[in-house]
């Protein structure tokens, strides 16, 4: 059984603090929502399980092994949806969805995926024609078009419309069913299934030793 955990974490930004002596687990199927006010650390936590930060104190661990002794090999085996969308604006919906596939050199399951987000109409749209909303949704799309043990999503609802965030929710719930391992912060009260709640503000106050 896949599980990932965190021992005893801490970040620096800057001159900051953000937060320290912060520890998780989560396994197959199981899911962690992190709550928090802006600026608590969300983003910079979801960053650390990531592999784009490194902790100032702590250890990341997947099924035993610290993710920096094999950071190419843990990046394989998640997806992680920022704040941003990399969509390429000369790219159309499904060109944009591809490359992310070529580059994982994986099985094609674009159209599905495209099918459970309500955007198949769109993949022939150039990205620089798209809504924010579009955007969002086919940034979505890569979480199911391509094969991953681990989701790390920052605020995944943002932009999105209430049939979009339904999809969403839908996708979580048989993403763990099927043995997914989910992280995601949001502000809002999403119904997507029994999960542990870590409010990332708790641990802001701590100080390093």
């Amino acid at each position: 059984m896949n599980c990932f955990s965190g021992k005893k974490l801490a970040c620096i930004r800057g001159e900051r603090n953000v937060f320290s002596d912060l520890s998780f687990s989560v396994c197959e199927g199981e899911m962690i929502v992190l709550k928090g006010p802006n600026g608590s650390g969300k983003s910079s936590l979801l960053r650390l399980m990531a592999g784009l930060l490194r902790p100032a104190k702590g250890e990341l661990v997947w099924n035993g092994k610290s993710i920096s002794e094999e950071p190419e090999i843990h990046n394989q085996r998640l997806h992680y949806v920022g704040h941003l969308n990399p969509i390429k604006s000369i790219l159309t919906v499904y060109e944009n969805i591809n490359f992310w596939t070529e580059l994982r050199n994986c099985p094609n399951q674009i159209n599905y995926a495209l099918n459970v987000f309500g955007i198949s109409h769109l993949q022939n749209i150039l990205g620089k024609f798209l809504s924010a909303g579009q955007i969002r949704q086919t940034n979505l799309v890569r979480l199911l078009a391509i094969p991953a043990s681990l989701w790390l999503l920052d605020e995944p609802t943002a932009s999105l419309d209430a049939n979009a965030i339904k999809a969403l929710e839908n996708a979580i719930k048989r993403y763990r069913t099927n043995g997914g391992i989910v992280i995601a912060s949001t502000h809002l009260n999403l119904n997507w299934g029994n999960a542990q709640i870590l409010n990332v503000e708790e641990f802001n106050l701590r100080r390093l030793n």
